[in-house]
C-alpha cells in the first residue's frame, strides 16, 4: 500500500510538471479537449445574491481568428458557470472555437427553457454567422442569418421577443452618403450606417427595418471628420449602433455609441420620437452619460419609461468621466419639456473604465448584474446599490462582450463522460481511479459508481460521492473493469447513466511498477469482492470513508497543489521526502482496513501541455 501511495504521489508530480504555466485555465481528465477559463471571485454578501448561473462567452479577439492563430484547445465560445466559478457547460466544442456573443438564457418562448447566442462567422466565411436558439438539451432549435447587403450578422444584439416569433438584431450596412449635412454638398463618402431589424425566427425575413442613414444627420456623430480616412473597406463607422429593445406598445429603443445618444423609434413609421443625450437631446436631465451600451426597457407604459444601460463614459480615444457605471433612468415624455431622472448610478466597483462593450441586467429580485466586459469582469449589486459580488477571469487574455445571470436547467442528451484507470504494484494493492463529468447537466447531486465482473455482467454498486465540481474523482478498491456511473439528483432519482467503459491499463505493467505476472493482473468480480445488501448500502452512504483515509487523500491533494508551484528539482526532492513520511505513516492505518471504502476526492484542475489535441464532441466515446 505504501508503494501505491508513492505511485499516486509520483503521478501527481508528473502531471504538475508536465503542464504549461497556464493556471488560469481548467483542464479535465474526462474532457481533455476543453480548457475552460477560471474565475477570481469575491463574495461580499453571498446571502443576498440572486440565484442563478453565469452566462459568458470569452474570446481572445473580436474578429474571427485565422485557424493557425486559434489558441487550442477549446476555450472561446459559450460557457455557463455557477456562482463559485464551477464550470457547468462548455459550449466551445459545439461551435468549433468560434467567437460567440450575447449568450444568455431565454425564458419567454413557450414556457420551456432555451438559450440564445450569436455565433460569429468563421475567418474564411465558410461558416456564416447567425443568431441561434438552443433548447435545454443544447440542441439547435432555430437559426437565422444575416440580411442581404450586410457585412455579417452583427455581434452586438440578438434578443428573442416574447412569444418566440421574432428577434431583434443590429444591422450594419455600407452606404455612400452626401456630406451636405456637415456643409460639404456634393462631397460623397462611404459610411458604415447603423440600424436594426426585427426578424421572423421561422424564416429569417425582416418584419421591420430601420437605418440611421434615413433618419439621422451626420452632424450628430463625434466620430467623423472630413480629414479622416475611412475605417476599412466598409466606410466610416459614424454612429456605431450597439443595442435595441422593444416595448409592449411596439416602439423601439436603440443606442448609438458614437453619437452618445439613446433614441426612441416609432414602430409605425420609423421616425425618431425623441433623443436622450448627445447634441440634440429632447430631455432636461440631471445626469450625463457617453459611449453607452446595452440600453433596455425595465418598464414602459408608452409615456413613462424606466430604462437601464451601461454608461461607459469613455472609448478607445476619449475619456469623459473617471469611472464607468450602470444606470437606471426614469423618462417622463408627458412633461414639457420632457424629463430624465436618474434612479440609480452603480459605479464599477474597482473604480476603472470599461472603454469597450458591457451590459446591465435587472434580476428577478431587483438585484443588478453588470458585465464590464474586459477580462470578464462582472459584479452584482443589491437594489440599494451595495456590491454583493465581483468576479473576473483569472486570465487577462480573454474578455466577454456581455455577461448575464439566469436560473437554468440543462439536460444534455449525451451521457456522462467517464474515464477509469488502474494503478498498483501487486494484486492486493490495485486501485481503480474514476473521473466523471457531465457537460451541461445542472442538477447532479451525487455520482454512483458501478463495476461488472465481465462484459454484459450485472452492474454492482462499488460506491458513491457527492458532486462538488465539474469533474469528480472516486477511488475504488481493486482492479475494476467494465465500469459505469449514474448521475443522481437531489431527490434520489437517476438522471442519466454513462456507457460501460473498459478501465485503462498501463501499456507495460512491469514498467509501471507492477510486481505480479508479466501480463498484468486480472480484473476482480465486484459481485464477490464488494459486499451487497446491508454492507453495500453502508458503503454507499456519504462520508463513510475513515477520517484517517480522508486525511491521507487530503494530504495528497495538498501535495499536488504545492508541487505545481515548485520551481526546482531540489525543492521537489525535499518535498517528496516529507511526503514519503506521510505515506509510510498512512500505510499502517490503511493496511488494517480491508473492508471496501467509499473515497471522496475533489482534484485540483491540473493543467496539461497546450498541444493541439484532436478536436471532438462530447458524443464521441
Amino acid at each position: 500500500m505504501a508503494t501505491t501511495l508513492c505511485l499516486f504521489i509520483l503521478l501527481f508530480v508528473q502531471l504538475a510538471f508536465a503542464q504549461r504555466q497556464d493556471d488560469d485555465l481548467m483542464s479535465f481528465v474526462t474532457l481533455p479537449e476543453i480548457r475552460a477559463l477560471k474565475f477570481e471571485i469575491t463574495h461580499h454578501d453571498r446571502d443576498r445574491a440572486s440565484p442563478g448561473y453565469w452566462f459568458v462567452a470569452p474570446y481572445g479577439m473580436i474578429d474571427p481568428e485565422a485557424p493557425t492563430r486559434q489558441y487550442l484547445q477549446y476555450q472561446v465560445g459559450p460557457y455557463i458557470y455557477d456562482q463559485d466559478g464551477v464550470l457547468i457547460w462548455a459550449g466551445s466544442p459545439m461551435f468549433g472555437n468560434r467567437n460567440t456573443f450575447d449568450f444568455k438564457a431565454v425564458n419567454n418562448l413557450d414556457g420551456r427553457q432555451y438559450l440564445s447566442l450569436i455565433a460569429q462567422r468563421t475567418f474564411n466565411d465558410d461558416i456564416p454567422g447567425g443568431g441561434i436558439i438552443l433548447n435545454q438539451h443544447y440542441e439547435v432549435e432555430s437559426q437565422i442569418f444575416k440580411l442581404e447587403n450586410t457585412w455579417e450578422f452583427n455581434v452586438h444584439e440578438f434578443k428573442v421577443l416574447d412569444g418566440g416569433q421574432s428577434a431583434l438584431a443590429c444591422v450594419y450596412q455600407s452606404k455612400v452618403l452626401d456630406l451636405a449635412d456637415v456643409g460639404r454638398p456634393g462631397d460623397q463618402r462611404l459610411f458604415l450606417t447603423g440600424g436594426f431589424a426585427e426578424l421572423d425566427l421561422a424564416t429569417g425575413a425582416p418584419l421591420f427595418q430601420w437605418d440611421s442613414a434615413d433618419h439621422l444627420g451626420i452632424h450628430e456623430t463625434d466620430r467623423f471628420h472630413t480629414w479622416d480616412e475611412p475605417m476599412g473597406e466598409w466606410g466610416y463607422d459614424s454612429v456605431h449602433m450597439n443595442a435595441v429593445d422593444k416595448n409592449a406598445y411596439g416602439d423601439y429603443i436603440i443606442s448609438m455609441r458614437f453619437t452618445d445618444t439613446i433614441y426612441m423609434i416609432s414602430g409605425v413609421d420609423g421616425r425618431v420620437m425623441w433623443r436622450l443625450g448627445g447634441r440634440e437631446s429632447n430631455f432636461v436631465q440631471d445626469f450625463v452619460f457617453s459611449k453607452q451600451h446595452d440600453v433596455k426597457f425595465v418598464k414602459s407604459n408608452g409615456t413613462h419609461h424606466v430604462i437601464s444601460f451601461l454608461n461607459n463614459a469613455a472609448d478607445e480615444i476619449t475619456t469623459d468621466e473617471t469611472v464607468s457605471s450602470a444606470m437606471l433612468v426614469l423618462l417622463d415624455t408627458t412633461a414639457y419639456p420632457m424629463t430624465a431622472t436618474l434612479i440609480a448610478r452603480l459605479p464599477r466597483p474597482d473604480g476603472q473604465l470599461s472603454r469597450l462593450r458591457g451590459n446591465v441586467q435587472i434580476l428577478p429580485n431587483d438585484n443588478v448584474f453588470v458585465g464590464w466586459s474586459e477580462q470578464g469582469y462582472q459584479s452584482e449589486f443589491s437594489p440599494e446599490g451595495h456590491v454583493l459580488m465581483t468576479a473576473r477571469f483569472s486570465s487577462d487574455r480573454f474578455s466577454t462582450y456581455r455577461a448575464y445571470k439566469y436560473e437554468f436547467k440543462g439536460r444534455p442528451r449525451t451521457p456522462p463522460d467517464l474515464v477509469a484507470s488502474v494503478y498498483g504494484t501487486n494484486d492486493e494493492d490495485l486501485t481503480t481511479i474514476f473521473h466523471v463529468s457531465w457537460n451541461g447537466a445542472t442538477d447532479v447531486a451525487r455520482w454512483y459508481f458501478y463495476g461488472q465482473g465481465y462484459d454484459g455482467g450485472a452492474p454492482v454498486l462499488v460506491g458513491n460521492v457527492t458532486k462538488t465540481d465539474f469533474e469528480t474523482m472516486y477511488v475504488g478498491h481493486g482492479f475494476l473493469d467494465w465500469v459505469s456511473v449514474a448521475a443522481i439528483d437531489h431527490d434520489g432519482n437517476v438522471m442519466g447513466t454513462s456507457a460501460v467503459h473498459r478501465t485503462k491499463t498501463p501499456d507495460d505493467w512491469k514498467a509501471a511498477g507492477y510486481a505480479g505476472s508479466f501480463n498484468g493482473p486480472s480484473p476482480i468480480n465486484p459481485s464477490t469482492t464488494y459486499s451487497v445488501g446491508k454492507d453495500q448500502d453502508s458503503h454507499s452512504q456519504s462520508g463513510m470513508a475513515s477520517g484517517d483515509t480522508q486525511e491521507v487523500l487530503a494530504a495528497l491533494s495538498q501535495a499536488y497543489e504545492v508541487v505545481r508551484g515548485l520551481g526546482s528539482l531540489l525543492i521537489l526532492i525535499l518535498f517528496l521526502s516529507s511526503i514519503i513520511g506521510i505515506a509510510l505513516g498512512a500505510y499502517w492505518v490503511l493496511r488494517r482496513r480491508r473492508q471496501v471504502q467509499s473515497y471522496r476526492h475533489v482534484p485540483s484542475e491540473e493543467s496539461f501541455p497546450m498541444e493541439e489535441a484532436r478536436l471532438q464532441t462530447n458524443s464521441e466515446d
